[in-house]
């Protein structure tokens, strides 16, 4: 099994708005991709910064590129838009 994380940061201002676009459309996309393991987004709140970290679990590197593409160190986006 292959343990991947990402870390991204945004404004505690927003971080409500991330950790549920995280929940709900994210975790489902990684979830959804076969030989994905499970998937955790967590957060820490730091001052006026919110730290994100997304944890994933995958069978091998092949689930991976079929997640993220050929560069499967490459991390993947979700935009949070203002109107969310």
């Amino acid at each position: 099994m292959i343990a991947r994380m990402w870390h991204g940061r945004v404004p505690v201002s927003k971080s409500d708005q991330y950790l549920k676009l995280m929940r709900t459309v994210a975790i489902p996309d990684y979830k959804s991709t076969p030989g994905n393991r499970g998937a955790f987004a967590l957060r820490e709140i730091q001052r006026d910064v919110a730290h994100f970290v997304m944890l994933t679990f995958w069978e091998a590197r092949e689930a991976i590129t079929q997640f993220a593409g050929n560069n499967m160190e490459a991390a993947k986006y979700y935009e949070l838009y203002d109107n969310e």
